[in-house]
C-alpha cells in the first residue's frame, strides 16, 4: 500500500474528509469532524496511525513488529502501522475500517444516523 491507494481507501467510507491541519507532512483523515487515521507523507515506508481497541492494540502490537505504540497519540488507544511489506493487506485494510468504526461509535447518535 502507498500513500495514494491509503487516500483512496480512506476517502471511499462514507462522509471521510482529508486535509493538513498538522502542517504538509500529516495527512489526516476525519469523519464527521473526527481524526480516525493521520499518515506522515515523509515517512519511508510508509506509516500511519490508526485508532483501536486498547485490548486488540497490545495484541497486535505483540503479535506484528510493524505495529507499535502510536507516535504522538495516546498509546493506549492509537497504533502507528508500518506499511514495511510484512503486514497482511487484509490486515491493513482491516486496521483502517476498525479506526473509523470507533470513531463513528463514538459520534453523538444524531451524527452516526446522518452517516446511515
Amino acid at each position: 500500500m502507498n500513500i495514494e491507494t491509503l487516500q483512496a481507501y480512506c476517502l471511499a467510507k462514507k462522509a471521510v474528509e482529508d486535509g493538513f491541519p498538522f502542517g504538509e507532512d500529516t495527512l489526516v483523515f476525519k469523519v464527521a469532524g473526527k481524526i480516525f487515521l493521520l499518515a506522515s507523507l515523509s515517512a519511508n515506508p510508509l506509516q500511519f496511525n490508526a485508532k483501536c481497541d486498547p485490548d486488540r492494540a497490545v495484541e497486535l502490537r505483540e503479535q506484528y513488529d510493524a505495529i507499535i505504540p502510536g507516535y504522538h497519540m495516546n498509546k493506549q488507544h492509537w497504533n502507528t502501522v508500518i506499511i514495511d511489506g510484512s503486514l497482511p493487506a487484509s490486515l491493513v485494510k482491516q486496521l483502517i475500517d476498525d479506526s473509523y468504526d470507533l470513531i463513528v461509535k463514538s459520534l453523538p447518535k444524531k451524527a452516526r444516523e446522518a452517516l446511515l
